[in-house]
Parts: C-alpha cells; structure tokens; sequence
C-alpha cells in the first residue's frame, strides 16, 4: 500500500491564490528598495527573497504606459497566467513587474515569451543567493 504525503506527492495545483499576490505598500516599497533590477524590452522586474516560503506577485502597470484599461489589463493577464504556470519553479522572492512601453502593442505570444525569459533571469539570480 502506498502512501501519499501531502506537499510532497501530491499533485502541484496551478491556482493564484491571494496569499501569491503583493497587494501592500509597504511589500511594494521593500521590494523596490532592496531587490535586484533585471529586465528586457517589454518588462522591469524587481525581486526580493522573500521569508514567505513562496514567490509573490505584484504588479505595477501605469496606465500612462499601456494607455487605456482594455489594453492594461490584457497585459496583466498574460502577466498573472505566465506566473500561475511558472510559480512551482520560482524561489520563494516578491517579484515587482511593471510594463515598458513597448509592450503596449505587443502580441500575447511576444510579451509571454519576454516574461518567461524573466522567470528564467530569476531562477539564474536569486536561488543561490542567501539574501537580496
């Protein structure tokens, strides 16, 4: 008879809980100021190891840069879903990611695979360090 282990054997579920997202300020601030920058033509990321045991999600999309809130929201979408797929092979870090203007008339495909070769940037940068 085999026996299943909770949290080890049991399957990954890809849900975005509220505990996944960084809604407060003052996780925005902490992040900001003591994270690591990385970033690309389409996204700015900020990621600050975290004590949490898992990464968080926060987003910063002006809409002085994306322009109207059809627009805004289409690229927190592929944004929040790219995370919900990616976030069992991240470190447990506060991840900011906030929009570059050229991602205002990007496709989906273009801005999911700039946002994947950031969780990439992530997983190279912040799982051996000790702290940020």
């Amino acid at each position: 008879m085999s026996r299943v282990i909770p949290g080890r054997d049991a399957p990954r579920r890809f849900t975005l809980p509220g505990e996944r997202r960084l809604r407060r300020k003052p996780d925005f601030e902490a992040a900001h100021a003591r994270g690591r920058r990385m970033g690309n033509g389409f996204f700015a990321l900020t990621a600050r190891i975290n004590d949490q045991g898992a990464p968080r999600l926060g987003l910063a999309v002006a809409s002085k840069s994306a322009g109207g809130s059809v627009a805004r929201n289409r690229i927190r979408r592929v944004i929040r879903e790219s995370f919900r797929l990616h976030q069992h092979e991240l470190p447990p870090v506060d991840l900011v990611v906030s929009m570059r203007a050229r991602a205002k008339g990007a496709a989906n495909s273009e801005l999911r695979a700039a946002i994947e070769e950031l969780w990439g940037k992530v997983k190279a940068q912040c799982a051996s360090s000790p702290s940020s």
